[in-house]
């Protein structure tokens, strides 16, 4: 007999099915508790709500675990290509040889874009958020390309789509930095790699020969991979949300990318950078700040410190730690933030304080401190960030559709007015 959870109100007693999935996570199955009972749940922000079941990503915040399709974090950073990575959580196993090199030739084969959408990018002034531009870019492509609004598309029309959206991400994310700084946009260089390529479009001067540093594109790789995805977070939802609707898959990721917009998803990366060019511009007094933070009477927060999620360490950050000390070394910048940064760093992981209280460096953390050491402004981490979550968007759009999830519904609890009368008001 399968595991039920019994509720009892009013007198009557309910009993709903206990589902267990392949890490034994449990969840009581609600489905019908409507119709049967007329209660519903309220769970303000969805923190103990499961929307759905994934077989994409699992999470254990507890024990500091990340995997993507039962492979940990750490190794497919160390063995993998931000492409395989992608190819793994899209499709679901990791590419045979000959099917990342057909997947690779297809990317390269639709990195350009239509030249009109440099018309659509010129519409922006130079101080417009590259996330507002990035957003816009990609949802444009539903208007270049029609045949996406066809809820009954074919699965090869459908992979056209995902082969298009990371092809064209790079693109227009260099694109949206090029229209910040005021820049002529740089067309993409197929003979080169993701990552690199990327790199060179965001980088490189008009007719300059660009070779980037090996190095800072491993880093980049990296990173990537790190924020491929995260399991059933806010923009994640998003996308689903969106893409139940049966919109476009390029409304859907669009929407994604305004969600991660927010401060508070999205942001921590430059939150961090801000945090420390704070304690710059109060004297670089790093002890200060430490202290402030242990101070429970104190508003002072030390951002990249901890994680909502994990309550151990973030699986993450061990990773590219080492990728933020080999750029650094690699580069030689010398930068007082950064130096700021490394004294935090220190104390963080031999305080005691900080030690007991499990207030590790996370991922923001460190990924703040690589895009600052390339020269990426802190309004483009949140692009960067988009470049990498992409994959997971796409795997999370592809499952909804594939399990022909419902369109999301959420219910509420109406707090307002009773029904009243009208009173006529005499207008003059």
């Amino acid at each position: 007999m399968s595991d039920s959870a019994k509720l009892s109100y009013k007198g009557q007693e309910y009993e709903f099915p206990v589902i267990t999935g392949t890490e034994n996570e449990s969840a009581i199955e609600i489905g019908k508790l409507r119709d049967v009972s007329g209660l519903i749940t309220l769970d303000p922000g969805y923190k103990n709500t499961g929307a759905t079941k994934s077989a994409i990503t699992f999470l254990d915040g507890e024990e500091g675990i990340l995997r993507y399709r039962g492979y940990k974090i750490d190794e497919l950073s160390k063995k993998s290509t931000f492409l395989e990575v992608a190819y793994l959580l899209i499709y679901g196993e990791l590419p045979t040889q000959a099917e990342y090199d057909a997947f690779s030739k297809e990317i390269t084969q639709h990195t350009l874009v239509h030249e009109d959408i440099k018309k659509i990018l010129a519409g922006f002034p130079s101080n417009a958020h590259p996330m507002g531009v990035l957003s816009s870019l990609i949802c444009s492509l539903s208007a270049f390309y029609p045949d996406s609004l066809n809820p009954n598309q074919t699965d090869e029309e459908i992979n056209l789509s995902i082969i298009r959206l990371l092809a064209k991400m790079p693109t227009f994310a260099a694109w949206a930095f090029k229209n910040k700084i005021g820049h002529p946009v740089n067309y993409p260089d197929n003979n080169l790699d993701y990552c690199a390529n990327f790199l060179k479009m965001m980088f490189a001067l008009p007719a300059e020969q660009y070779e980037s540093d090996p190095v800072v594109a491993t880093a980049l790789d990296k990173l990537l991979i790190l924020h491929a995805d995260h399991e059933q977070n806010c923009s994640t939802s998003t996308v689903r949300m969106v893409g139940s609707s049966q919109a476009s898959i390029y409304a859907a990721i669009s929407a994604g990318i305004n969600a991660l917009w927010g401060p508070l998803h999205g942001g921590a990366n430059q939150s961090v950078i801000e945090m420390l060019e704070a304690i710059k511009a109060d004297g670089g007094d790093a002890k200060k700040y430490l202290d402030k933070a242990k101070d429970k009477n104190d508003p002072f927060r030390l951002m990249g410190f901890g994680h909502r999620v994990y309550k151990n360490f973030d699986p993450r950050a061990k990773i590219i730690k080492q990728a933020a000390d080999e750029v650094l070394s690699r580069l030689g910048v010398t930068d007082p933030v950064l130096e700021i940064a490394k004294e935090l760093e220190y104390a963080a992981l031999n305080d005691q304080y900080f030690i007991d209280r499990k207030l590790y460096p996370n991922v923001d953390f460190y990924s703040g401190i690589i895009y600052r050491a390339l020269g990426i402004p802190t309004d483009m981490f949140t692009v960067m960030f988009a470049l990498g979550r992409l994959p997971g968007w796409i795997a999370q759009w592809k499952e909804m559709r594939e399990n022909k999830e419902p369109i999301g519904r959420p219910r509420q609890v109406y707090v307002g007015a009773t029904e009243r009368e009208y009173v006529f008001i005499n207008k003059r």
